[in-house]
């Protein structure tokens, strides 16, 4: 037995606008330089993965990623500066979360 910590970003409305499949979702457009990617590598359509992205940058603020549209050389998407950033505290708040959790959780159900 143990206990599951899942992490979920909400907007000053209580709206979920990240977590774990945003997360995954950025990680990939970072490796593969391209949103189109991503969302196949996940089984996700390009239009889901489009609206999680721009749902996280109206809650934000600011924008995570940058998209180039086809063409000669083809199009792609990278992460913005700021993007990189939210992504590398939101990994570092997760692991935290989840460190204080197997803690409570041994402290609250000993084996």
């Amino acid at each position: 037995m143990k206990a599951v910590t899942k992490i979920v970003i909400v907007d000053d409305h209580g709206d979920k606008f990240f977590g774990e499949g945003p997360f995954r979702l950025l990680n990939l457009v970072e490796q593969t330089g391209s949103l189109r990617s991503a969302a196949a590598a996940m089984g996700m359509a390009y239009t889901k993965a489009l609206k999680l992205i721009k749902n996280a940058e109206k809650a934000l603020g600011y924008p995570l990623t940058v998209r180039v549209t086809g063409g000669q050389d083809g199009g792609g998407s990278s992460l913005t500066p700021e993007g990189k950033e939210w992504l590398r505290r939101y990994e570092q708040y997760r692991d935290a979360c989840v460190q204080a959790n197997q803690r409570l959780y041994l402290e609250f159900f000993p084996k």
